[in-house]
């Protein structure tokens, strides 16, 4: 396995835990702030400027389809944080705005929270043993 992929999977999985263990650990002010980001088209927009610059050097850089869970995983991630960046440029606030009230976000909150939380949690378990 390539020292990219531990770093990238170090890196991402120790990332996303933390930023999931702080947002389910405030809960009220996590939501006030992603509702107040919701409206602001500029906030935004460069929301999905920095998503999807990061997204396009993870997927330039580590566009690796193989090898095991964790290459897969690392791509994986790095294709779907390109996905949103461009989605949150592209996509109307409006329907943004539909969007995550169609998911249900603030009800459903601590279920998505608890996903991200495992997957991240793998993902960093599983770098740090590679």
């Amino acid at each position: 396995m390539s020292p990219l992929t531990v770093f990238l999977g170090k890196f991402l999985g120790l990332s996303c835990l933390l930023m999931c263990a702080v947002l389910v650990a405030r809960p009220k002010a996590s939501l006030d702030a992603i509702n107040s980001m919701m409206e602001s088209p500029g906030l935004i927009l460069v929301t999905g400027i920095f998503t999807m610059a990061g997204g396009a050097a993870l997927v330039i850089g580590h566009n690796v389809w193989s090898g095991g869970a964790l290459p897969v995983a690392v791509t994986l991630l790095g294709w779907l944080t390109l996905i949103k960046g461009v989605a949150l440029m592209a996509t109307p606030p409006r329907a943004l705005t539909a969007f995550y009230q169609a998911l249900h976000y603030p009800a459903w909150f601590r279920l998505y929270m608890a996903a991200a939380l495992v997957f991240s949690a793998w993902l960093t378990v599983t770098a740090f043993l590679a």
